[in-house]
């Protein structure tokens, strides 16, 4: 991690890490075996058998509740329909609880989902006691409730009850909500666009709220939205049975955040990051960045893949075993590494909320091992797209300038007379420019002639290459035009013309060739480029 700052920090505006999507398991602890529960029925409820309608008895009840809870806050509950995502179809709901700053349930859906229930059967021989039965756990279908809630702590989260005995939660959580409501207390400034953070005021005081995120204050505000939607005992079986929820991380993910401060860094990074990924992730590799040792026995994923997703983003994924690391550009200047695990045993990690801090540090140094394999792929040459950008037309207003080819020898020789004859503060009107290049050069006025001069000087001024005095009609180059007059007059005379020489005319003997470093700068130049197109063409 400390590498890809080193090498790239320049471009870099700044860079934080956070966890980003949690999914959390809640369990009853006094009822999540079938023992507890023909206990807590016989012994707590008084039921002499526990059958299929006493347990259903208890859905019917929280189903009813539910119902009642939704009219009496005037809460939308609607069946989820097939096809349709969820968290898009509630976003109109979330705003205006938003403007009002208010905290709360603000929808409830309805889905018919798979989920742990019990199963109730008679002994097939008969027993001394008559009113036995058999609980056995299985899967079956029921239905299951989405609350949203606006937290005033996490923000926006989802807590899913299932119906059915053993009342399995579930809470979706998002490490980046909890970071914004943590930055709008200490009234921090930043720009949040989605899932990410594009600019902050503070960069210390956003990472200190992302390590502020603890199983305490997640197990507070779970348990608190726990006993005001799940399903409902008395008095009196809470003393006997003492029920609690334990709470058990299901899904994880854990991000690094890279904020360039313009796009083409950004896209050209990636794009060699997935070539090099492909090419260089071998499973040895993948093994070194999750820090485990490759044998025979090992199961699940070693691999790298370029998945796309929609509206045409790519996502470059490093798979082993039931995790995976990925990294995919958003927002024209976000690039995010991101790990993710369904299963925290491929860590020897216990799945326990209590050991949360455990897993940032495992994934801390696994993602920062993997940002630190990325920045010596990519200290290399990329592509620069000027060339590409200055020889595309431009519009201003209603006047479209034509581009700026690299092979125009106009161009080329007034960019040669305005570098090197540029020394006059007030800039060169263009008659003076017009005289300086027919002279340099042996032109005849029919040759270049001065209007032709005026449509090239307003081309470079179209592009940001050239400027005029407000006063009078003199021109200069900008910063930006001495940087591509240079490069355009090296690469013709200096770099490309000796090298296509050597390439297509003559061929200076390597062996006889003059101390001159130059000179050996360019035999070695030739050797290289022999190898590019050596390596091109297999």
């Amino acid at each position: 991690m400390e590498l890809f700052t080193q090498l790239f920090g320049d471009l870099l505006a700044f860079v934080y890490h956070c966890f980003d999507r949690i999914v959390i398991y809640g369990y009853l602890s006094g009822l999540s075996r079938p023992e507890q529960v023909v206990h807590f029925f016989r012994h707590v409820v008084g039921v002499p058998v526990v059958s299929k309608e006493v347990l259903s008895q208890r859905t019917t009840d929280y189903q009813a509740w539910v119902e009642a809870f939704a009219r009496n806050h005037r809460l939308p509950i609607e069946w989820a329909e097939k096809g349709v995502r969820k968290e898009d179809h509630v976003v109109p709901w979330q705003r205006r609880i938003a403007r009002k700053r208010a905290y709360g349930v603000y929808y409830i859906f309805k889905s018919m989902e798979q989920g742990p229930t019990f199963r109730v059967s008679v002994p097939k021989y008969p027993t001394k006691d008559p009113h036995h039965r058999i609980l056995a756990p299985q899967r079956s279908r029921f239905t299951h409730y989405y609350f949203y809630i606006r937290d005033e702590t996490l923000g926006p989260m989802v807590m899913r009850v299932a119906s059915f005995f053993p009342f399995q939660t579930t809470y979706y959580l998002n490490g980046h909500s909890f970071i914004e409501q943590e930055l709008n207390r200490a009234r921090i400034g930043f720009r949040k666009t989605d899932n990410a953070f594009l600019a902050v005021a503070d960069v210390a005081a956003l990472q200190a709220a992302a390590d502020k995120l603890s199983p305490q204050i997640i197990r507070k505000r779970l348990d608190y939205w726990t006993l005001i939607l799940g399903p409902k005992f008395s008095a009196k079986e809470r003393s006997q049975l003492n029920l609690s929820r334990f709470y058990a991380i299901a899904q994880i993910e854990y991000c690094r955040n890279f904020i360039f401060k313009r796009n083409f860094p950004i896209h050209k990074l990636f794009e060699r990051s997935c070539e090099f990924g492909l090419w260089r992730l071998t499973a040895d590799k993948i093994a070194e960045i999750f820090g485990a040792r490759l044998n025979r026995t090992m199961r699940g994923k070693l691999a790298t893949v370029i998945d796309r997703i929609e509206h045409g983003h790519h996502v470059f994924r490093a798979y082993f075993k039931h995790a995976f690391l990925k990294q995919y550009e958003k927002f024209a200047t976000f690039l995010r590494n991101e790990l993710v695990s369904n299963n925290l045993a491929d860590f020897h990690l216990k799945k326990g909320l209590d050991h949360l801090d455990a897993v940032r540090e495992r994934f801390q140094t696994i993602t920062g091992r993997f940002a630190g394999f990325q920045a010596q792929w990519l200290n290399v040459h990329v592509d620069f797209p000027l060339l590409q950008r200055l020889g595309l037309p431009i519009t201003i207003g209603a006047v479209r300038y034509p581009g700026i080819k690299i092979h125009d020898p106009r161009v080329i020789r007034l960019l040669e007379v305005l570098l090197h004859g540029g020394s006059q503060v007030g800039g060169w009107t263009a008659k003076q420019i017009h005289h300086a290049v027919f002279t340099t050069f042996h032109l005849s006025d029919s040759t270049y002639g001065l209007n032709q001069l005026r449509y090239d000087l307003r081309k470079l001024k179209a592009h940001g290459l050239l400027q005029r005095d407000g006063s009078c009609y003199a021109y200069r180059l900008t910063p930006k035009g001495v940087q591509v007059a240079l490069l355009f007059l090296f690469f013709h005379k200096r770099l490309c013309g000796p090298l296509a020489n050597s390439r297509f005319h003559h061929c200076p003997d390597i062996h006889h060739k003059p101390a001159s470093k130059l000179e050996a700068a360019y035999h070695r130049a030739d050797k290289a480029i022999q190898q590019i197109v050596d390596l091109l063409a297999a």
